[in-house]
């Protein structure tokens, strides 16, 4: 399989915890879909302090992963806001 591009899109997208509403991302992210995993190496700004774990609530929104040979986070479903 082929690894996803390093420089990746153009847009960034904001994502926050949908709960607390506190900032998590500013990610680069592909496409017009559903936010369904981030890779580490596209977020451009990353606000939490213990990973998959928001800042502000301590609410697990995603879990660490090996997505073609590169680390992502798997985001679960209902738990992040992105725009």
């Amino acid at each position: 399989m082929a690894k996803p591009n390093k420089k990746g899109p153009k847009r960034t997208v904001q994502i926050s915890c949908l709960q607390c509403k506190t900032p998590i991302f500013k990610y680069r992210k592909g496409g017009k879909g559903a936010l369904v995993k981030c890779f580490m190496e596209r977020i451009v700004e990353d606000h939490t302090t213990t990973p998959c774990h928001c800042p502000g609530c301590g609410q697990e929104f995603a879990r660490e992963t090996m997505i073609r040979g590169t680390p992502a986070y798997k985001i679960i479903g209902g738990k992040v806001h992105m725009k």
